[in-house]
C-alpha cells in the first residue's frame, strides 16, 4: 500500500503542530473524483460535486491550522481532452464554489488568486473567479490559490519565450539569465515554492503539475480518493512532513 511505501505516522501519533513544523506552502493534486462515482454507479459529475465539498473542508482546515498557501491543481491544460459534459460541469464548479463559499472566504480572511491561462475560460467561469480575487484581495490570511487551465511545461515555456524575447529587444543579457530570473517569470513568482506535495487517489505522478516548483519539495502520496480525503488526512500528511529531514542536498 502507498501508506507504507511513504511512511504515513500513525493514527495514534500526535497532530499537534507549531509554526516551525507546518508547511508554509502546500499543494495538492485532487485526484479520484471519477473512481469515487464508479463506485457507487453514479455519473462522473457527481464526483467532481462532492470534490468540491472536500475542499471546503481542506480550506478550512488548511487555514486553521496555520498553513500559509494552498496550492489545488483544479483543471489541467489537459483536462479540455475530456467529454464536452464533464468539461462543461467543471468550468460551472468554480463559479458554484466560489458562490457559495465567498462570504465564508472573507469572513476567514482568505484570499483567492488563480494561476493559468485565465484567458481561454468560459466567461462566466473568468466572472465568478475575478469576483472573489476583487473581493478578497486585501485578506491576509491563507492564501488559496487555484491552478485552473494550468501546465507546467506551458508556464516555463511561456517564461522560456518571454526570457528569448527580452534578449533579443536587448533588455536582457544571456548572462543575466539565472533560476532566479527564470523563477521571477513563472506565475508563481510571488509565492514561496510547496513545501508539501499532497495527490490522493493511489497516482504516483506529477501530471505536468509544477515542474519547475516542486524540486525539493516532500511528497505525500495515499490511496484515499479525493472526495473522501478529510480533515484528518491532511493532519496526517503534514505531521509527517514535520518529521522530515529537508536537506536541499546537503548533509
Amino acid at each position: 500500500m502507498l501508506d507504507k511505501l511513504f511512511f504515513k505516522k500513525k493514527s495514534s501519533e500526535t497532530n499537534t503542530f507549531n509554526e516551525e513544523n507546518i508547511p508554509s506552502h502546500v499543494a495538492i493534486i485532487m485526484d479520484g473524483n471519477g473512481r469515487w462515482a464508479r463506485k457507487r454507479a453514479l455519473p462522473r459529475i457527481a464526483g467532481h460535486h462532492e470534490g468540491m465539498k472536500t475542499v471546503r473542508k481542506i480550506v478550512k482546515e488548511s487555514n486553521k491550522i496555520g498553513i500559509k498557501v494552498l496550492t489545488l491543481y483544479a483543471f489541467s491544460t489537459e483536462n479540455w481532452k475530456r467529454p464536452r459534459e464533464e468539461v462543461d460541469f467543471l468550468m460551472k464548479l468554480p463559479g458554484e464554489f466560489l458562490n457559495t463559499f465567498l462570504p465564508d472566504l472573507i469572513k476567514e480572511n482568505v484570499q483567492v488568486r488563480i494561476m493559468g491561462k485565465k484567458e481561454l475560460l468560459p466567461l462566466h467561469t473568468i466572472k465568478a473567479v475575478d469576483e472573489a480575487i476583487n473581493k478578497t484581495k486585501n485578506n491576509t490570511g491563507l492564501i488559496l490559490n487555484f491552478a485552473l487551465n494550468y501546465g507546467s511545461r506551458d508556464e516555463i515555456t511561456a517564461a522560456v519565450k518571454t526570457l528569448a524575447s527580452e534578449v533579443k529587444q536587448g533588455k536582457l543579457e544571456l548572462s543575466e539569465i539565472d533560476e532566479s530570473m527564470i523563477e521571477k517569470h513563472l506565475m508563481t513568482h510571488d509565492l514561496k515554492d510547496p513545501d508539501l506535495l499532497i495527490r490522493t487517489s493511489g497516482e504516483v505522478r506529477l501530471s505536468n503539475f509544477m515542474l519547475w516548483q516542486l524540486a525539493y519539495s516532500e511528497f505525500w502520496f495515499t490511496d484515499v480518493l479525493w472526495p473522501d480525503f478529510s480533515e484528518e488526512h491532511l493532519r496526517e500528511a503534514v505531521s509527517q512532513f514535520a518529521g522530515r529531514g529537508r536537506r536541499y542536498g546537503g548533509v
